[in-house]
């Protein structure tokens, strides 16, 4: 069974008690027994969001899933609405929560509702950082290059980037 890797973010209410109820929640899907892998939470500046947004807890957890990648998309957009988060006409608003699948295993997709691997994943500082804490030799499919070598690459590329530092 694939495993798959998702992120969790939360800038609005309390963003620490929202993203512990989102690991519970996914915790109950995913295959029991099974690794269920947590990377530690970092407050982080956000990122193409606007002016005046506050900081952002981020995270990312890795599970198995039993069923396919549009099912458990349902499953985080359903976590998504259990928690409160409802649509905003603005693009990258501040959020109660978001549950962002980034991959499910080796799988490819380039749909209209999802793509995997997250196409942005590979540039966010916020997303590869607690990645790298738990899966640092993770290579995507379709690419050639770890977690760890990706998250180097921007850190070495970044002259005064987003603030990132573990809560």
């Amino acid at each position: 069974m694939p495993r798959a890797g998702i992120a969790l973010g939360s800038n609005l209410g309390d963003s620490a008690d929202l993203i512990g109820q989102a690991r519970l929640l996914l915790r109950g899907i995913a295959t029991p027994g099974e690794p269920f892998l947590e990377a530690p939470v970092y407050r982080t500046a956000p990122v193409d969001c606007p002016p005046g947004s506050p900081d952002f807890l981020n995270t990312v957890v890795e599970l198995e899933f039993a069923g396919e990648a549009i099912e458990l998309l349902g499953h985080t957009q359903a976590i998504e609405r259990q928690l409160g988060r409802t649509a905003s006409p603005r693009r990258n608003a501040p959020r109660l929560i978001d549950v962002d699948l980034l991959y499910f295993g080796d799988r490819q997709l380039d749909g209209d509702r999802l793509t995997l691997p997250h196409p942005r994943l590979r540039s966010r500082r916020f997303v590869l950082q607690p990645l790298a804490h738990i899966r640092p030799d993770l290579v995507l499919p379709g690419d050639t290059l770890a977690i760890a070598g990706h998250l180097a690459a921007l850190k070495a590329a970044e002259d005064a980037g987003p603030s990132i530092a573990p809560r």
